[in-house]
């Protein structure tokens, strides 16, 4: 399928960009108590954004502003006007609310359509839906997303993982949709049976809803024999469908900015950086009609570059290092779960199922301590006697050797702990959390 408007020149694709935003600006004003508010204590107004560039001039958008409108006061229709509802995970506190109107529906299976097409998927294919359905975008963005792209879909939804798998085999689908994590688990279940990749029907797999690597990417590529992409959003923005990858080109996301305008803003100043440099994401939502928000601070980190090369003329951003409030400060070095997974990649033998604990001593985080598994076949092809004692001594010198690694690579101390295949609590579906406290 064909989706036009990927390919616009750079000067069309800005001067729509440019007509949109003085569109929503104006929109705002109208609508939007809050942003009028705004506006008027910043003393801008639509009237003055000649080009994109002129955005900086407007106020950024915070998920505690969300918050402290909840739930609805974010609006910009009245409530009968939605056709849905849908919330954050919100892991703390209540959860951010977003309405969709039917426009704001059509826009989020466009983009989702859009998004699976870039990934691989062709109309006339069978989706395994693995995200949560409810009151999370995964599900159902993704569903209705298929749909529109002529897709058939399963709509499984997330848990119960012997009978995903089940279905897998019985109903050959040709691309799966969930979690990263949970595409591990899928994966190690699928190994448990002895299946094999040449036996698994699938050919693609959409996957997002938090941070991920290299490492995760190659290990499920491995195990199952497909290609694995990797689409962004949050429900604040639209849901998933704000950027994706192209299964053949891989390594940076397509932002779909005629409708979602990204900006890299310095974490501490607030400002623009230059293209290539890493900041703070912020996105706002060009065309969305119930809950539009303007330069919204999303906390995720990565930056944005132009690919010569690429197939579409939309600009990339690269794999989410991390969110801002997921960063940990370990002897005055700035971590991300990310970085510890991409030195993962350089070892053989680990499997991406890991933990990290801090180390804290006087409330300063010292070090970490890592637990992560082994890979049993590459395990039981160790040259060394199968005993008690030959056992432990191995463990000990790998996990030496993991340290080691991780301190060259990433500069910090850690104490690893090294598990059997299987052995730490796996993703049934949702977001994982890597970091836990004492």
């Amino acid at each position: 399928m064909h989706f036009p408007v990927e390919y616009l020149q750079r000067d069309q694709l800005r001067a729509l960009q440019s007509e949109r935003l003085r569109n929503l600006v104006s929109y705002l004003e109208q609508k939007s108590d809050f942003y009028k508010a705004k506006f008027k204590s910043l003393a801008v107004r639509a009237e003055h954004i000649n080009s994109m560039e002129d955005i900086t001039q407007f106020p950024i958008t915070y998920k505690h502003d969300l918050r402290e409108h909840y739930p609805f006061g974010l609006l910009t229709v009245e409530k009968e006007a939605l056709q849905r509802i849908h919330c954050s995970t919100g892991t703390t506190g209540k959860p951010t609310v977003v309405g969709y109107t039917r426009e704001d529906i059509n826009l989020f299976s466009e983009v989702v359509a859009r998004s699976l097409n870039a990934g691989g998927a062709q109309p006339g294919m069978l989706l395994h839906n693995a995200y949560g359905y409810g009151i999370f975008t995964g599900g159902l963005g993704l569903h209705y997303g298929a749909e529109k792209l002529g897709m058939n879909v399963l709509p499984i939804s997330a848990g119960m993982t012997a009978r995903q798998v089940d279905l897998i085999m019985d109903f050959k689908p040709e691309v799966l949709s969930c979690s990263p994590s949970y595409a591990l688990t899928i994966a190690d279940e699928l190994a448990k049976r002895g299946i094999g990749a040449d036996e698994v029907s699938l050919k693609y797999a959409i996957l997002g809803s938090e941070p991920w690597t290299e490492t995760v990417r190659n290990h499920i590529e491995q195990q199952m024999g497909l290609h694995v992409t990797n689409i962004y959003g949050l429900s604040e923005i639209i849901g998933p469908g704000v950027a994706m990858e192209d299964w053949e080109e891989k390594g940076g996301s397509y932002i779909w900015e005629d409708h979602f305008f990204p900006e890299i803003l310095d974490p501490v100043t607030r400002l623009p950086v230059p293209y290539g440099e890493e900041g703070v994401l912020v996105l706002t939502t060009l065309t969305k009609k119930a809950m539009p928000l303007l330069r919204y601070w999303t906390n995720d980190i990565t930056s944005l570059y132009y690919d010569s090369d690429a197939k579409r003329s939309m600009v990339k951003m690269k794999n989410i290092k991390g969110r801002a409030d997921d960063m940990l400060i370990v002897r005055g070095v700035n971590v991300y779960p990310s970085q510890i997974e991409a030195a993962f990649s350089h070892i053989k033998g680990i499997v991406p199922h890991y933990y990290l604990t801090p180390i804290e001593k006087e409330s300063m985080c010292i070090g970490l301590e890592i637990d992560v598994e082994i890979d049993g076949v590459w395990l039981k092809a160790q040259p060394f006697e199968i005993n008690h004692s030959a056992y432990m001594d191995f463990f000990h010198r790998f996990a030496e050797s993991i340290e080691k690694e991780i301190k060259r690579r990433v500069g910090i101390t850690t104490k690893v702990k090294i598990h059997p295949e299987g052995a730490l609590p796996k993703c049934e579906g949702g977001k994982i959390n890597r970091i836990l406290k004492k």
